[in-house]
């Protein structure tokens, strides 16, 4: 079952990766994981855990806040 939060960090990293023109593949690439992995992120089948979402805010130039 999908937690609310999880759903909402999901959303907020792939708003994000669109602002900045980004795919799936490239984050993925950045952050040393496959592109799956991104999108079960995004769609909040699965949690970010907080060293997880330090990498992607640093690789897509926003603090960790910017998720929440």
């Amino acid at each position: 079952m999908k937690h609310p939060v999880d759903v909402h960090v999901g959303k907020r990293i792939r708003q994000r990766r669109w602002m900045v023109g980004m795919t799936q593949q490239q984050l993925a690439e950045k952050v040393g994981i496959k592109f799956q992995q991104i999108q079960k992120y995004e769609t909040g089948m699965n949690r970010v855990s907080a060293s997880r979402l330090w990498e992607i805010a640093s690789a897509l130039g926003v603090p960790v806040s910017f998720f929440f």
